[in-house]
C-alpha cells in the first residue's frame, strides 16, 4: 500500500526516548518531569471515580471545571471566558492543536509558523491539505521578526501560530511584542493560534502575556494551555481551548468526532485543585530553581547555555565541542555518554544548528548526574 504520509516518520522525542531506553542513558530528553505530583489531585482524582463519575462527560467539559478554567483566567489575564460558549476541554493540549488547525484550514491554506515549531505544527496543517509556511525566529533569543513574518502573509493565509513561552527555546514574549503582533494582523482576517501550554513557568521576573489580554487578538484567537503541564502529569492529557463562540463552534464540530470528552473523574479533580492559586502561581519560582541549579552545575562544562526565560527546557550549543550536527551530535551524547537529548534541527523544515534541548523537570539527583555527564566531556 502506498503511504498517505511519505514524509512523516517517527518523531524525534519517540526515536530519541528509544535510544535512552536501549542504553539505558538519563533521559533528559522526551518533556515529562520524573518526580510525583501533589498528592492531593491523585485523592481527589479516586474520590470522584469512588463517586462513580465513571462514564463520558460533557463535549465541551465537566461544567465545574470550565467554571474554573473561567475564573483563573479572569484572576490571570483579566478576562472570563464564557463557560458555555467559548471553552472546551480536550484530550491533551496535542488534541487542541490538531482539532483547531483541521477545524479551520482547508485544502490550499496557508499557515505561518514561526522556527523552529513544535512538531505537531506541520503535520496537522498538511493533513487538512494546509501549507506550511515558515519564518525564523531571529537572534540569540528567538525573538519574532514582524518584517518576515508580513513579508510572510499572502491573500491565502488562514492562520499564524505562535507560541509563548516558547518550546524549543524557552523564549517569552513582551508586551511590546503581543502588541505589535495585534497591530499586524489588525487590517486582516487571519486566525490567530496562541499555544501557551507553559503559561505559568516563565523566569527572572518575566511575564507571560496571553493573546487573551489583547482584545484584537483575542477575538481572533485559539489559546490552548494544558493542565497536564502545569500539575505534572503530562500522561493524563487534559487541556483546553479559549476562543470566541464563532471560533469555538467550529472547534467543537471536529472535538466531538476525535475525542468527545477527556477523562471525567480527571477534570473534575482539576476543578477542585485550581482553585488553590499556588498551585500554579509558584511554579515559575519552582521551576526556576531548577534551572539555576542545572546551569550552575554545568557552569565548567564546555556547553555554552543562554538562560532559559520560561518552560522547562534549555537549549545548550556544543559549538565549541563537536563539527558533528545536531542530530548526529544528540545520538552520540546518548551512545557514547549515557545521556538524551534532543536536537533542534527536527523544530525547523530545512535547518542544521550545533543547539540541543534538555528537559530540566527531574529531580535533583537527575539534574546532578546529567550535569556530571556534560562537566566531563
Amino acid at each position: 500500500m502506498q503511504t498517505k504520509f511519505p514524509a512523516i516518520g517517527t518523531t524525534i522525542f519517540t526515536e530519541m526516548s528509544a535510544l535512552a531506553v536501549k542504553h539505558n542513558a538519563l533521559n533528559l530528553a522526551q518533556g515529562f518531569p520524573n518526580f510525583p505530583c501533589n498528592e492531593q489531585l491523585i485523592e481527589l482524582t479516586y474520590l470522584f471515580m469512588k463517586k462513580g463519575f465513571n462514564q463520558y462527560a460533557p463535549m465541551a467539559g465537566a461544567l465545574p471545571l470550565r467554571e474554573s478554567i473561567a475564573a483563573k483566567t479572569e484572576k490571570c489575564y483579566g478576562y472570563k471566558p464564557d463557560i458555555n460558549d467559548e471553552i472546551t476541554i480536550t484530550c491533551g493540549a496535542t488534541e487542541a492543536v490538531f482539532s483547531t488547525i483541521n477545524a479551520v484550514v482547508s485544502a490550499g491554506d496557508e499557515v505561518i509558523i514561526l522556527e523552529p515549531a513544535f512538531d505537531i505544527y506541520k503535520p496537522a496543517i498538511e493533513l487538512c491539505g494546509g501549507v506550511a509556511v515558515p519564518v525564523a525566529l531571529q537572534g540569540d533569543f528567538f525573538e519574532p521578526d514582524f518584517e518576515l513574518i508580513a513579508k510572510a502573509i499572502s491573500s491565502k493565509t488562514k492562520m499564524l501560530i505562535i507560541n509563548s513561552p516558547h518550546n524549543p527555546t524557552g523564549a517569552v514574549w513582551t508586551n511590546e511584542q503581543m502588541l505589535t503582533l495585534e497591530k499586524l494582523l489588525a487590517p486582516t482576517n487571519i486566525l490567530l493560534l496562541s499555544d501557551e501550554v507553559y503559561e505559568h513557568i516563565v523566569f527572572d521576573g518575566k511575564r507571560h502575556y496571553s493573546a487573551l489580554e489583547f482584545e484584537g487578538l483575542r477575538k481572533r484567537s485559539f489559546v490552548i494551555s494544558s493542565l497536564g503541564k502545569t500539575y505534572h502529569v503530562t500522561g493524563w492529557r487534559v487541556g483546553y481551548v479559549i476562543a470566541p463562540a464563532y471560533l469555538t463552534t467550529e472547534l467543537k464540530k471536529l472535538h466531538q468526532y476525535v475525542t468527545f470528552s477527556a477523562h471525567t473523574a480527571s477534570q473534575l479533580a482539576f476543578a477542585e485543585i485550581m482553585k488553590d492559586e499556588n498551585q500554579y502561581l509558584g511554579l515559575s519560582d519552582f521551576f526556576q530553581e531548577k534551572r539555576n541549579h542545572f546551569l550552575a552545575k554545568i557552569e565548567d562544562s564546555k556547553f555554552k547555555a543562554i538562560p532559559s526565560q520560561g518552560t522547562y527546557f534549555q537549549l545548550l550549543s556544543y559549538q565549541s565541542l563537536s563539527d558533528l550536527n545536531d542530530k548526529a551530535y544528540a545520538i552520540e551524547l546518548v551512545e557514547k555518554h549515557g545521556l538524551a537529548t534532543i536536537p533542534l534541527s527536527p523544530f525547523y523544515q530545512n535547518s542544521e544548528s550545533k543547539l540541543i534541548r534538555i528537559c530540566f523537570a527531574k529531580d535533583e539527583q537527575t539534574l546532578n548526574a546529567a550535569a556530571d555527564i556534560l562537566c566531563k566531556i
